[in-house]
């Protein structure tokens, strides 16, 4: 009877730091819904790798989360939503990167200021913007490059 007693405190311990630990990871990560902020807008070539609730850096540091990406009918662009935290205003000659945390990381949007005096507004869009570049294209041209004949 007293090895039951022992079995439920030691399990409702177990289950209590669960609990904590599962509510740690939960806060840590910002999972929790999405980022206070204002939305900005990029258009880009090619968004391969990036999804919706990428990071969004600036200097390294997370500044915001890609919230939406869509096809433009017309031009057959990516269009990429961002939400910017507030305490963060972007002059309106900034640039967006598609970018990798690594050679098996996830893809980010690096975000790097300008130099203008005006920043942009809520809903505006960045419009210096570079797209994702495939790692298998680079890689067939250093192979395939490097093996030309001499003539």
């Amino acid at each position: 009877m007293a090895g039951n007693v022992v079995e439920t405190l030691i399990g409702a311990v177990v289950i209590a730091v669960a609990a904590v630990f599962l509510g740690f990871a939960y806060t840590t990560a910002h999972v929790g819904g999405s980022m206070a902020g204002y939305q900005l807008n990029a258009r880009f070539a090619s968004v391969d790798g990036l999804n919706v609730g990428a990071d969004v850096r600036l200097s390294g540091i997370k500044i915001g989360t890609v919230t939406n990406q869509r096809l433009d009918p017309q031009s057959y662009s990516a269009i990429v939503t961002m939400t910017i935290a507030n305490d963060v205003k972007l002059p309106e000659d900034s640039s967006a990167k598609v970018t990798s945390s690594g050679l098996l990381g996830a893809n980010y949007l690096a975000l790097e200021p300008g130099g203008s005096e005006k920043n942009l507004a809520a809903g505006g869009e960045i419009k210096h913007t570079q797209g994702s570049v495939n790692l298998m294209d680079l890689i067939g041209q250093a192979v395939f490059g490097a093996a030309k004949p001499a003539p």
